[in-house]
């Protein structure tokens, strides 16, 4: 049972990156997906979450330049970030909400340069 994301990297203030986290050993199409994010020294905060249904919901500073969606086909949430900032600069985990418990993928690093 993992979670893998990947796709994280380098890139300079208004570029895009596209994130993807793959799951394994859960039953992906009914599991909530979300997307959450780690600057230094502040705490795990949502980015992008996505029902079952395929219904989403953003944080306020990343509307209308993050998209996330999933691929129930390929077991695969994706997060897309557009118009990308300085304080975008973040680790970003994939997490699947089972309902009991949060199943968390091992981050990947987003890095803004000014």
């Amino acid at each position: 049972v993992q979670l893998q994301a990947s796709g994280g990297g380098l890139v300079q203030a208004g570029g895009s990156l596209g994130l993807s986290c793959a799951a394994s050993g859960i039953i992906f199409s009914t599991n909530n997906m979300g997307w959450y994010r780690q600057a230094p020294g502040k705490q795990r905060e949502l980015v992008a979450r996505i029902n079952s249904g395929g219904s989403t919901n953003y944080a306020d500073s990343v509307k209308g330049r993050f998209t996330i969606s999933r691929g129930n086909a390929k077991n695969t949430v994706y997060l897309q970030m557009n118009s990308l900032k300085p304080e975008d600069t973040a680790v970003y985990y994939c997490a699947a909400h089972g309902v009991a418990s949060v199943l968390w993928g091992q981050g990947t690093l987003v890095t803004v340069s000014s």
